[in-house]
């Protein structure tokens, strides 16, 4: 699985993907997807919704456990990827390229990523 470059990961295990045009992409860390197994629901907000940081904007359900998924900053909803929807085994598969779950447009401060981790740091701190 290719892990993008400039992600940052949140100690919830989102991952924060800067789109370089203002949007980022949202998505589960490949750790919380293994933790998780195979995922069989996936239920994300519409676009338009607006989230603070650290709120629950979507649910995820795997044959193991249900839970939910944080929002890493502060956004609003610009794209859901509808594939991951009708297809949330996408995420089992990739959850970088296939399985990322929407696009927001960052409405806080850019202090709100100074807890995200770099990918590296974030490995570290699993082990």
């Amino acid at each position: 699985m290719n892990i993008p470059e400039n992600i940052l990961c949140s100690k919830s295990h989102e991952f924060l993907q800067d789109n370089g045009d203002g949007t980022y992409t949202v998505g589960l860390t490949d750790y919380a997807v293994e933790q998780l197994g195979d995922i069989v629901f996936l239920e994300l907000p519409e676009v338009g919704d607006e989230y603070s940081k650290g709120d629950t904007f979507a649910t995820i359900e795997s044959v193991k456990a249900a839970s939910e998924i944080y929002m890493p900053v502060s956004g609003k909803i610009v794209e859901i990827n509808e594939k991951v929807v009708d297809s949330p085994e996408l995420l089992n598969e990739d959850s970088y390229e296939q399985g990322w779950l929407v696009k927001i447009e960052a409405t806080g401060d850019e202090s709100e990523q100074n807890d995200l981790l770099e990918y590296e740091d974030y490995k570290e701190e699993l082990e």
